[in-house]
């Protein structure tokens, strides 16, 4: 598996967008199945997988406490 997975963020950044949030869920759930566009009997499983982890990331970072941060 790749191991290139970026920082999308500074931990700082007042304002992440869900377009952001998405984008990083989408890129997981390719990284993770292996398929960049998944077949059709795949597409409920791979949208509910997004879904799933855009939801997950929104939490953790609603709860994220950055020391120093403004």
């Amino acid at each position: 598996m790749c191991r290139s997975i970026k920082t999308l963020r500074p931990p700082t950044t007042p304002e992440v967008s869900e377009d952001d949030v998405r984008a990083a869920a989408l890129q997981y759930v390719r990284k993770v199945s292996g398929f960049h566009t998944p077949a059709a009997h795949n597409r409920a499983v791979f949208d509910e997988a997004v879904e799933a982890v855009t939801e997950a990331t929104q939490h953790l970072l609603a709860g994220l406490v950055v020391r120093g941060a403004k």
